[in-house]
């Protein structure tokens, strides 16, 4: 690997993305300091203890432990640094708009640290926040400081490779200065650099994340309709994506995504929109179809027990996506939830998952395998497509079953296979 001109870097924010951030370009040769205002988090991360599951990632703060290091203090995470990452969340306010309450918290505290050279935004913010940066820089007397925006394509699960190994980094930059530092930041990293101004930039992470959420939301209307018609819609999707127009990514059906980008972004662009007077048709029923997607699997089985009012359920997987712990917007808590609502008790499993300690989670019980998870349930549900799931003693578990009810919600299993075995099978968009 081609090693960079060392350059000392601010991460403002040690989540998902600012602490990926920080690693990866620690790992491209530069130095590093994180900061988080989570005093606890900071001492985890000192301490050798990464507080997210994300692979590949520890391994890399380890390595790179010279170059990297995290703190809470403001002055340590500013001396001597060229460029200022912001990497905050941006949940949805109660409006529906971004709240940018952390990004302006970052924004201000950069007052005085005139030595910087570019301010860079890493964060999912709306278009035309770039405007108001850079309008607040130069109120502080920072007008001398580049402004970028690089916005972040990093999947939980591949986050590490997708920032190593990018199908494209995005800078958005009023100056040519300013982007060709943002360039050289990954020098070593191959895939195309794309320069644009900050308000394409901004608009191209919505943009992304609302047609692969599109994609998914299609797909699964289309297994609707394949339930309602006959076919099978994974030899139908499996054609679909053979025509090089289209590509198989995406086109999955299931019970509905979640995570921490495609809910809060698709409804970041939808609110955007609404905000400058336009309604984006698509896009709303792109979020509707998801919505449904997750209450039909409850219908699935309430029309196949007759009542869901004390039957025992198990909940196989709870994390939106396997290969991560993060729950956010997460398909299992609507099912828990709508399950507990209609009298269901719920037994759940996932290998890595971290509920927190409130509803729908308190009144479910958690088991270790997902053979205990299923034992004298009337159903079970296949939430996340974990790999232990492939493996799992099937015939034993629905001998243990009450009633070997199984909603495969991922299309994880073979149908053949399962109703071999005895169990009442039932996928997605699958005769």
């Amino acid at each position: 690997m081609v090693r960079t001109p060392e350059r000392q870097v601010a991460v403002f924010g040690a989540g998902y993305i600012g602490l990926v951030t920080g690693a990866c370009l620690a790992e491209l040769g530069h130095r590093v300091v994180v900061r988080d205002i989570d005093p606890g988090k900071v001492a985890l991360l000192r301490s050798g203890d990464v507080p997210i599951y994300e692979p590949d990632l520890g391994d890399m703060i380890a390595r790179n432990k010279e170059r990297l290091s995290f703190t809470t203090d403001l002055g340590e995470t500013l001396d001597g640094a060229e460029i200022a990452y912001v990497c905050v969340d941006t949940p949805p306010s109660a409006s529906g708009d971004a709240d940018l309450s952390r990004v302006w918290s970052v924004v201000r505290s950069l007052e005085g640290a005139e030595h910087l050279r570019a301010v860079v935004m890493k964060s999912t913010v709306p278009v035309g926040t770039g405007t108001r940066v850079r309008a607040a820089l130069d109120e502080a007397g920072l007008s001398h400081v580049g402004y970028a925006a690089n916005p972040e394509f990093t999947a939980e699960g591949s986050a590490v490779r997708d920032f190593m190994r990018p199908d494209r980094i995005v800078i958005g930059s009023a100056d040519d200065a300013t982007a060709a530092l943002v360039a050289e930041l990954h020098e070593g990293i191959e895939g195309p650099v794309v320069v644009m101004d900050v308000r394409s930039a901004e608009m191209v992470k919505l943009a992304s994340n609302a047609l692969l959420a599109t994609k998914i939301s299609f797909i699964n209307e289309i297994a609707t309709l394949c339930e309602k018609t006959g076919a099978d819609v994974e030899e139908v999707a499996r054609a679909v994506g053979l025509d090089h127009r289209l590509g198989p990514h995406f086109l999955r059906p299931g019970i509905g995504w979640g995570g921490s980008c495609f809910p809060k972004d698709s409804e970041a662009l939808r609110q955007l929109a609404s905000n400058t007077g336009y309604h984006l048709q698509l896009l709303s029923a792109v979020i509707e179809v998801n919505n449904l997607q997750k209450r039909r699997a409850i219908q699935k089985l309430k029309d196949e027990l007759g009542t869901l009012t004390g039957m025992r359920v198990a909940l196989l997987g709870l994390t939106f996506k396997p290969g991560t712990d993060d729950m956010r917007e997460a398909t299992s808590t609507v099912l828990a939830g709508r399950l507990l609502a209609e009298g269901a008790e719920v037994r759940c499993w996932d290998p890595m998952a971290r509920p927190a300690e409130v509803e729908p989670w308190t009144s479910t019980t958690r088991l270790a395998t997902p053979e205990l998870a299923v034992e004298g349930a009337d159903a079970a549900i296949v939430v996340t497509e974990w790999p232990q799931l492939k493996e799992a003693d099937w015939a034993g578990m629905a001998a243990t079953m009450r009633r070997p009810v199984l909603f495969d919600g991922r299309n994880l299993l073979d149908p053949r296979e399962m109703r071999g075995l005895g169990y009442t099978y039932m996928g997605v968009g699958r005769p």
